[in-house]
Formats: structure tokens, sequence, C-alpha cells
């Protein structure tokens, strides 16, 4: 059997916290000692994953294994590296400080969740309801870790505290407890539920609320919904970031919407009005003035996204295109033929005034 942290948990080496976190768990379910009653073997696979786990979980840990090996955790051992915790936990233990680990159970771990919702739904917000997989309390042990009708009794290595100290050279440094790892207690006849940890893996079923005016990558936290802490320690934060899909016809920006609406050649040359209907349920008449060019862009007051948490709305942009007709009819054709017999060169004076100005640059050729 290997003895590198990483063959144990079969993971790469630049695997994430989530996949680590994953593989333990199946491999702690295959080899724990309830499941292979008297199998040494199993047993002796159950505390090497455990071990490993518990180093590679813990980033600090994880570098300075993924530095030096074992080395790096061994007292005066031969990769010249010892895990003092930190420079901080160093002076804490010199001067006395407050800062070293925490002892104890230690709170869950945050989640992250991301959820795609319509533009609609950010118009208007929506209230809807998500399954995430979690590590919940243990119910049989109300997160006790400890067998119904037993409880949990102080660390003997420790006395209670969830940290031992060690001389070194001039340095006092303290840790974690070997023994209970931080908790101060130990188990002696753990929970069938849950193994000793005080959660096991379960679906949930949480309401989440999406205010009006969000935007891509807005986030919402919902406290105390993450995993589970260890033996009853408070739980984590479930993180849900939204994702707005992209809409058929309007873009946005901050509380600005966007439309690109093609309009005719007479409505631009004559004027008229567009209906536009518009996220908020009204349909939005747009007046076109007489001339207007492509490209032109009209503004509709509080006609855009809600301002989050706020009041007011942003505006509706439309942007004309003028689109020139490709089928016309012969009537068509000699209505258009008769106008262009009338034109003087004022009705487009930008046309006009560039060829006047092509003309005079390149005379002699034209």
């Amino acid at each position: 059997m290997s003895d590198d942290f990483y063959d144990l948990l079969e993971v790469e080496r630049t695997a994430d916290d989530g996949t680590i976190k994953s593989s333990y768990r199946r491999l702690a379910m295959r080899f724990h000692p309830d499941k292979n009653p008297g199998c040494d073997k199993s047993e002796s696979k159950f505390k090497a994953i455990s071990e490993a786990y518990e180093c590679l979980k813990d980033p600090q840990k994880r570098a300075t294994y993924d530095r030096y090996g074992k080395a790096g955790f061994q007292n005066g051992g031969g990769g010249g590296a010892q895990d003092f915790g930190g420079f901080a936990d160093i002076f804490d233990n010199i001067f006395g400080g407050g800062r070293g680990r925490q002892a104890g159970p230690q709170r869950g771990a945050d989640l992250r969740y991301d959820m795609e919702i319509t533009l609609e739904d950010a118009f208007h917000g929506k209230a809807t309801e998500i399954t995430v997989e979690v590590s919940a309390l243990c119910e049989p042990c109300s997160g006790s870790g400890a067998k119904p009708g037993t409880s949990a009794k102080s660390c003997t290595t420790c006395n209670g505290h969830g940290k031992v100290r060690a001389q070194q050279g001039f340095f006092v440094v303290e840790r974690a407890c070997p023994t209970c790892h931080g908790a101060g207690k130990v188990i002696a006849d753990p929970c069938k539920s849950c193994r000793g940890e005080g959660r096991v893996d379960k679906q949930k079923t949480l309401s989440v609320n999406i205010p009006a005016g969000v935007d891509e990558g807005t986030r919402i936290r919902l406290t105390g919904e993450g995993e589970a802490g260890a033996r009853s320690a408070p739980s984590g934060d479930l993180y849900i970031f939204l994702h707005v899909t992209r809409h058929a016809i309007f873009e946005r920006e901050g509380t600005t919407l966007f439309a690109r609406a093609p309009i005719s050649f007479t409505t631009a040359a004559l004027g008229g009005s567009i209906a536009i209907p518009g996220l908020d349920g009204v349909c939005h008449d747009i007046r076109i003035p007489a001339g207007i060019q492509s490209s032109k862009q009209l503004r509709q007051r509080g006609a855009g996204m809600p301002v989050l948490n706020g009041r007011g709305s942003g505006d509706l942009v439309i942007q004309v295109e003028v689109e020139t007709p490709t089928k016309l009819s012969a009537k068509q054709k000699e209505l258009l033929e008769a106008f262009r017999e009338t034109e003087t060169g004022d009705e487009c004076p930008k046309s006009t005034k560039f060829f006047d100005k092509l003309r005079s640059v390149f005379d002699d050729i034209i």
C-alpha cells in the first residue's frame, strides 16, 4: 500500500478540494471498520486514508506536504521543515497571543450553487426552490457523533483543551491534539448513522427569493444552509450565484435595456411610430421623427431594469436600423423613379456634401 497521500485518496496532485472530499467519502464508506468487521487490512487502509484526508483538506498542511512530504510534519525530521502551523502561531506561542488554531469542532464549509435565470426573472424577481446535497446534522445523535444514550468523553491526551504543546529549542509550539484532532473530546462508542462524524449526507430542498433587478453574478447568501459542522459545530453558508441567460430581443447594461428595431425607409423619411412590448408588460409606443438616420437611438425613460434593492428603473433604448427594401412592385418602382426625378440634392445633405468634396479632390479624374 502506497504511503503517498494522493495515491491513498486516488486523486491527482492537482485535484481540487471538492474532488478530494468526494474521493475520501467514497473510500471511507468502503473501508470503514463497521463495514469490514475483523478485517485488519481494511482498518489499516481506513486509518491511512483518514490521515491523508486530514492533511490534504487543510490548505496549509497540504502546501507543507506538497513541498516536503511527510518529513514536513516530523519534529526535527530529515525534510528540513517543521509544521509550526504558520509564523503567526510561533509568535503567538512566544508572546502568549490567542491567535492560534481554534480548539474544538470547526464550522461547516460554505457551499456554492450556480443558478440560471431568464432576463424576465431578473426583471420581476422570482420565488423558487432548489435541491442541494449537503452534510446535514445527524438526527439520531443530534450531531454529537456519539451513539444515542452515550456521550463523548474528555480527551486524556490534551485534558479537554484540544491542543498540546511541545518544546522545540527556544520555542514552545502549540498544535491541535493528535488524539481528538482539536475537539477536546473523544467518542468511545460512535453513532452508527454518522460513524461519529455528527453529520450525514442528505438532500435538502430550500426556498430562494430572487429580488427584482438582479444581474449576472449577483450572489444570494443563505445563512446556515451550507455543510453542517462536525459534532454540533455551526453550519456554513450556501451562496447562490445567478447567471442570466441571453435574451432574444433585449441586451442589458446595468439598468438600461437595449434593443435594435428595423424600420422601413418610408417610416424613416416620413416619421411614424413603432410598438415595442417591454419586460414590464407595457407596450411602449416609440415615436419615430421624420428624417431619422440608421443607428439613431431613441430612449424611453423608466422602461428599463428595476434598481436592485432601490427605487426606480433604468431606461429602454431602441436603436433604429433603416431597412432598404429588396422586393418592389412595378408600381412602387414607378413611384420611386418619379421621386428620383424630383430630387434636388437637398433631401440627403450628407450624400450631396460627400460627393461635392470628392469632386473637388479628384476633379481631374471624375
